[in-house]
């Protein structure tokens, strides 16, 4: 706690919590975004380090929460729905979290902003891209992505979350799987920077209580969720993912 008060500061906790709680709010609408809002706002007034560790708890624990909403048995079938990718992200999140020391970020937020960019301004003018089904191949591909600049950067959401909207996943199966996808990118993130150094006892605590606001975040946001339908839910999805593809250009430019 002297930590806190010494190094980081009260007005600074604060600004965190209020970051962290918006956040909270529109990862419990469309079911992602958070580590994104996170990394790069945090980011702005907080070491890299100390940003990166706050942002592990508050999303380990509300895509928990986002998982097993419909029950663990729901949560399950998601898992093994998408077990192809939830495994091919998992072992490059772990192997690519002990170059976070050594490895320039900025290629690989362009390498991912710019398609994914792409794909949702496409999208929401009209132009859809449709699978009409699962692809291992697909899958072992944006997996091994995701995994690798999810170890780098904290954020390894926005590859996935386009391609359950190309597949049009049903409104409840897409966020079951994205809280079950980023629950477990989570708890490996978690380890793999324990042991990189980047979580270590300050930071820790303070992503303990960064967990507050975004579970208050989070329970904002899903009396939001339910309120919406399908499309809606589509729309507000592709506008939230080109935000983040957007912020992921300008982090590689202006980081």
């Amino acid at each position: 706690m002297d930590y806190f008060l010494a190094d980081i500061g009260f007005w600074a906790l604060l600004a965190s919590g209020a970051v962290t709680l918006f956040a909270g709010v529109v990862k419990g609408t469309v079911g992602f975004a958070m580590p994104m809002i996170m990394i790069s706002t945090l980011g702005s007034f907080l070491p890299p380090d100390v940003a990166l560790a706050g942002l592990i708890l508050p999303t380990l624990l509300s895509n928990g929460m986002q998982a097993l909403r419909q029950g663990p048995g729901a949560a399950w079938e998601a898992v093994k729905q998408f077990r192809v990718y939830l495994i091919t992200a998992g072992v490059m999140l772990v192997v690519s979290a002990q170059l976070y020391v050594f490895l320039p970020v900025w290629v690989l937020f362009l390498a991912i902003g710019l398609p994914v960019t792409l794909f949702c301004l496409m999208q929401l003018l009209g132009v859809r891209f449709h699978m009409a089904r699962q692809n291992n191949g697909a899958e072992v591909a944006i997996g091994s992505f995701s995994g690798l600049i999810g170890g780098l950067s904290g954020v390894w959401g926005p590859p996935l979350v386009a391609y359950l909207t190309a597949l049009n996943t049903e409104k409840k199966m897409q966020m079951r799987t994205q809280g079950a996808a980023f629950g477990l990118g989570a708890v490996l993130l978690l380890l793999a920077h324990w042991h990189s150094g980047v979580v270590r006892g300050e930071t820790f605590w303070f992503s303990v209580w960064l967990c507050v606001p975004a579970m208050l975040g989070m329970w904002l946001g899903g009396r939001i969720q339910d309120r919406i339908d399908q499309e809606t839910f589509r729309r507000a999805t592709l506008l939230v993912l080109t935000v983040a593809g957007l912020n992921l250009i300008r982090r590689a430019f202006f980081a």
